[in-house]
C-alpha cells in the first residue's frame, strides 16, 4: 500500500530525516511518535506527496509517486490520498455539506455522485443534523469529523492524518479514536498518524518511534 525507501530530507544544514524504511499495508493504522523534532511531520508530508524526500523513493499503490510531474502528482493526491490535520482547515464559507463535496468536484466526479457520497459520510459519522452548518457554528469534535468525511469523500488508498486529536477535548479525541477504527473494520481504510496522544498510539496496529531521523522502533 505505501512503501518508503531509504528517505532522507534536509532543510539547510539541518538534516531532518536520515534514511526511513517503512512498509505499510492495506487496512493497517499506524501512529508514528517521537520526540518534537524527531521528523515525523516532514516524514508525514513526504509520504503524503505534500513534500519530495532529497533522497529515496515513496510507492503507494504501485505507484512511484517521485516520478510523476506537479499535475500528475496532485490529480494522484486528490484520488487515492486523504489529509486530515490537527486545525481542520474547513473553508469558513462553506456548509459541512459543501465542504465534504470541493475533493470530489475537484476530481471531476459527477455532482450527484458525490452528493451522495458526501451525504453518506456525514450520516455515518452522525453529522446528519450539522450539514447546513458552517465551521463556525461546530464544535472542535464535529468540525474534526467533517474535515475525516472531506478525507474519505474519494474513497482514498491511504488517510494521512496529522496530530488530529491535538486540539480536541479528551471525550472528543476518545471519539475519534473509535471512528478510526470504526472505519478501518467497515471499509479497510488504511490510516497513518501523527501524534502525541499515547492513547493513540496504543489503540494503533504499529507505533512507529522516530528519533533523530531515523526509525528506533518499527
Amino acid at each position: 500500500m505505501v512503501s518508503a525507501t531509504n528517505i532522507h530530507k534536509s532543510y539547510g544544514d539541518v538534516k531532518v530525516l536520515r534514511g526511513i524504511d517503512l512498509e505499510i499495508p492495506q487496512g493497517e493504522i499506524v501512529c508514528i511518535t517521537g520526540k518534537s523534532g524527531a521528523g515525523k511531520s516532514t516524514l508525514l508530508h513526504i509520504l503524503g506527496t505534500l513534500d519530495l524526500p532529497d533522497q529515496g523513493t515513496v510507492k503507494i499503490i504501485d505507484t512511484m509517486v517521485n516520478g510523476l510531474s506537479e499535475k500528475q502528482l496532485a490529480a494522484f493526491r486528490n484520488k487515492n490520498i486523504g489529509f486530515v490535520f490537527q486545525f481542520h482547515h474547513l473553508l469558513h464559507e462553506f456548509t459541512a455539506f459543501e465542504n465534504v463535496c470541493i475533493p470530489g468536484l475537484i476530481a471531476g466526479t459527477p455532482k450527484g455522485r458525490v452528493e451522495t457520497r458526501a451525504n453518506e459520510l456525514l450520516d455515518y459519522l452522525g453529522l446528519a443534523d450539522r450539514k447546513t452548518h458552517k465551521p463556525g457554528q461546530l464544535s472542535g469534535g464535529e468540525a474534526q469529523r467533517v474535515a475525516v468525511a472531506r478525507a474519505l469523500v474519494n474513497n482514498p488508498a491511504v488517510v494521512f492524518a496529522d496530530e488530529p486529536t491535538g486540539n480536541l477535548d479528551k471525550a472528543s479525541s476518545e471519539n475519534l479514536h473509535q471512528l478510526i477504527l470504526d472505519l478501518r473494520r467497515d471499509f479497510n481504510h488504511t490510516f497513518v498518524i501523527v501524534t502525541h496522544n499515547a492513547d493513540l498510539a496504543t489503540m494503533s496496529d504499529r507505533n512507529i518511534v522516530l528519533e533523530d531521523g531515523r526509525v528506533s522502533k518499527p
